[in-house]
């Protein structure tokens, strides 16, 4: 186990910066997961941390030791591969025994005839073995061993990938999208089991993935990355309940947040649809801004509890999508052109129900961000400047729901 700190790390090809000075510290045992969109720097982070590929600028350190200056094999990190990198050669067996051999045997005691010969070979050979199944048992994989990659599933190639790792008894883990290979109904198994593993090692894990979702359900904490920044570096339940700006809002959470234009009135009070709300945003009057509202917490009238602090929207079912326990909305609200509004709600309410209706949601459930698209910390009236970050707040009289 160890901590792994990265300090004004930056990486160029060319005139291309795809890393821009990046400062993350890892904690000692922590699942951190790094999430983004394609092209947004994730991978190659990784692997500058793992040393195939070197950095342009900054440092790595391990427990507070620089590891820079060393090779990928002397840097006490595994990694296991989008593409798990597996020999096709080589049974299950040897393909997780492969790094102990390297480090435990000679060039000479790796030749074909001598191997046969070296009375040292068979007893390193041995103790690898017993280690090789020791890991195998904590994987569920020792019926597997004598086979060949070519005769696994993709779950159990993904398994041997991990073994590989496991084997060296790394600082860290890095895992490279190690689940975009398998199925829908695998990955979620597989989600539970990396999640259980890293439970029972102790060990620290840096994982990437373009999946919100496994971010979100594995994780201690998340960096969302894009454009080579670090946009926000929380847990999940904080990038959910308090994105940092609209990119973080629309990337976390399925389906995606609502964003609907408003304008700030006088007082610096928001106005939707020239109505005024109950939310102080501390900007000038006159500028644009943006409400976030998750699909869970706008609801048609049929369905949500009413209260007079609510604010509602006139909108038009344009599509549903059932999926078994709740449905998803669609519509389309005609008073604001070119908005479309999602829901999700329980299975049981009938679509003819939600065709025309009144969305409704309350202004304690709206996250608010500026023309620039960064959060603002709403305040209600008279409240102290020094209210909590990301604390949305409603003004004097407003009921919070």
């Amino acid at each position: 186990m160890a901590a792994v700190d990265i300090k004004n790390l930056s990486k160029s090809f060319g005139a291309h910066k795809v890393l821009k000075d990046i400062n993350l510290s890892i904690k000692d045992g922590e699942f951190l997961t790094l999430v983004g969109p394609s092209g947004c720097g994730k991978s190659t982070l990784i692997r500058i941390i793992a040393g195939l590929e070197p950095q342009s600028s900054g440092s790595i350190l391990v427990d507070g030791a620089p590891i820079d200056h060393l090779r990928p094999h002397e840097r006490r990190i595994a990694m296991v591969f989008q593409s798990y990198a597996l020999y096709p050669h080589m049974s299950v067996f040897n393909n997780i025994a492969l790094p102990l051999t390297m480090t435990g045997l000679s060039l000479y005691e790796r030749l074909p005839l001598i191997r046969l010969l070296s009375p040292r070979r068979r007893r390193v050979m041995q103790e690898i073995g017993k280690e090789v199944r020791a890991i195998a048992s904590q994987l569920q994989i020792e019926p597997l061993l004598e086979r060949k990659p070519a005769q696994l599933s993709g779950g159990q190639r993904q398994r041997v990938a991990l073994g590989r790792a496991m084997v060296r008894q790394p600082a860290a883990f890095l895992m490279d999208e190690p689940l975009s290979n398998l199925d829908a109904k695998l990955r979620v198994h597989m989600r539970s089991e990396l999640a259980e593993l890293h439970q029972r090692l102790g060990a620290t894990f840096v994982y990437v993935t373009h999946d919100q979702v496994e971010a979100m359900t594995m994780s201690s904490r998340v960096a969302m990355m894009e454009g080579g920044d670090i946009l926000q570096l929380g847990t999940p339940d904080e990038l959910y309940e308090r994105p940092a700006n609209i990119q973080v809002a629309q990337f976390i959470g399925s389906p995606t947040i609502n964003l609907i234009p408003a304008t700030v009135g006088a007082g610096g009070r928001l106005e939707l649809l020239g109505k005024s709300l109950p939310i102080d945003t501390g900007l000038e009057a006159g500028e644009k801004a943006t409400i976030g509202v998750r699909p869970e917490m706008i609801l048609p009238g049929a369905t949500a509890r009413q209260s007079p602090d609510q604010v509602s929207l006139a909108a038009t079912l344009r599509r549903s999508e059932h999926l078994g326990s709740e449905k998803i909305l669609h519509f389309d609200v005609p008073s604001l052109p070119g908005t479309s509004v999602t829901s999700r709600i329980g299975a049981g309410v009938p679509d003819a129900e939600v065709e025309n209706t009144e969305l409704l949601f309350n202004p304690s459930a709206c996250h608010v961000f500026d023309a620039a698209g960064n959060r603002v910390d709403a305040q209600s009236q008279g409240a102290s400047s020094a209210a909590p970050k990301g604390k949305l707040r409603l003004a004097e009289g407003a009921r919070a729901s």
